[in-house]
């Protein structure tokens, strides 16, 4: 096998929570995510030596200043591949939006050169891996939904949504560290109540989840670009279920339970957005980052 194809999956964060900023300047957060059918198509290629990295966005880096690059030297330190690989990235995932973009395509890499170079590594074993990367790359090998505690890397598999998504990125990027600096942790208004929403997903009742989707980003960036907060009353009113901020934003999103009610929100928001997407939730159980 000289080659091989991987998804990378966007999440959404049906709750996130910041609790404590710690001495090394890391959060501690307590958060849930969820895996949607957004995703990114990446393709391994063995070659000689090196790591040369294509993409079809031209706002991403092509060098080691990308994390799915990171992923590939960071496989072949680790388990010392004497192989080069060529990673070609078709990004059909917004950039800067709050879904996981970046760390989903590293996941992917990682993923795919285990079985590539057959290294046998198990999920675990990746996971435990790639916090190196970053705090949700571990969670997009995971794949479904998870409870994310510490910094993100303390996860717990559970039962997610079966729900149509239809998300809305507006026109502009956000600064993730800038939320995050942004955010005073001692005044935090309102806390997601997780335990709540965890045993309303466990009992498959949706509309106590919706009811309670909340992120303690969202009035820090709804701050800096008001613009969340106009989609957000615009997902309410094409009929969502509940609508909420993904992670430091900008991107907004609004869970449906009936297709024709998410596809006339998308085709009206169409009108106004360029970035909008109709999706499932994805659960994760068909295929390790499948091909």
């Amino acid at each position: 096998m000289n080659e091989i194809k991987v998804r990378g999956r966007a999440k959404i964060n049906l709750s996130l929570d910041v609790l404590r900023r710690k001495e090394d300047g890391y959060h501690e957060v307590k958060m849930i995510m969820q895996q949607i059918d957004l995703y990114d198509e990446i393709l391994l290629e063995s070659r000689e030596n090196g790591i040369l990295l294509e993409t079809n966005c031209e706002f991403i880096p092509n060098n080691e200043g990308n994390i799915a690059y990171k992923a590939a030297k960071l496989m072949m330190d680790t388990f010392h591949i004497d192989k080069g690989i060529q990673i070609y990235i078709h990004k059909n995932i917004p950039v800067a939006a709050g879904l996981a973009g970046g760390s989903t395509d590293a996941a992917a890499v990682m993923i795919g050169l285990n079985k590539l170079w057959k290294i046998g590594a198990t999920k675990k074993e990746l996971m435990d891996l790639s916090i190196q990367l970053g705090a949700d790359v571990p969670f997009c090998i995971l794949e479904g939904a998870a409870l994310a505690e510490g910094i993100g890397e303390k996860l717990t598999s559970i039962e997610g949504l079966d729900q149509w998504v239809v998300l809305c990125k507006p026109n502009i990027s956000v600064s993730t560290a800038s939320v995050y600096k942004a955010l005073d942790v001692n005044h935090i208004e309102k806390h997601p109540e997780t335990d709540k929403i965890l045993k309303a997903l466990e009992n498959k009742d949706v509309q106590t989840v919706v009811e309670n989707l909340c992120n303690v980003l969202e009035p820090v960036t709804e701050g800096m670009h008001p613009i969340v907060r106009d989609i957000k009353r615009k997902m309410v009113a094409y009929h969502a279920l509940g609508s909420l901020m993904s992670g430091s934003g900008p991107t907004v999103f609004g869970i449906y339970k009936d297709y024709t009610k998410a596809k006339n929100a998308y085709e009206n928001l169409s009108k106004v957005y360029n970035q909008i997407y109709l999706v499932k939730t994805y659960d994760g159980k068909d295929g390790y980052a499948n091909e």
